[in-house]
């Protein structure tokens, strides 16, 4: 399993994420995004309406060196945040079908490499860190 039981129930609770790429001239690009994790294979699958002549896409397609972060905040008072930050490769896969009509054929899958979460495992926002074995 790439993700814990809280780390799936954590990314399934929450609907966007950012997700950030780098583009020829090596100047970042973060984005919010749809995803969706892919419980059999545990991978990110990130969609939307025409995805494949997103910056985004083109950046992951030269550089597949890519970075998800969710993460909400539970609480102001007192403070408490969580969330996960996914590094891993992404491969952008086009004539795919999409889970909703309105989307494009095309899709970015993230494989993870390394997982950073705080917040996730219990209540308070204790970071844990590993590399995921590929």
């Amino acid at each position: 399993m790439v993700f814990t039981e809280a780390e799936r129930a954590y990314l399934g609770s929450q609907p966007l994420a950012r997700l950030a790429t780098v583009d020829a001239d090596g100047r970042p690009q973060n984005n919010p995004v749809r995803y969706f994790v892919d419980a059999d294979t545990g991978t990110i699958e990130i969609w939307g309406m025409g995805m494949g002549k997103s910056r985004k896409f083109g950046n992951a397609r030269a550089n597949p060196a890519v970075a998800v972060v969710v993460d909400d905040i539970v609480s102001t008072r007192p403070w408490r945040v969580r969330g996960i930050e996914i590094r891993g490769r992404a491969e952008t896969l086009t004539g795919q079908r999409p889970p909703y009509p309105y989307y494009s054929g095309e899709v970015i899958r993230v494989r993870p490499e390394r997982i950073i979460a705080w917040g996730v495992e219990s209540d308070d926002a204790e970071r844990t860190a590993r590399d995921v074995d590929t």
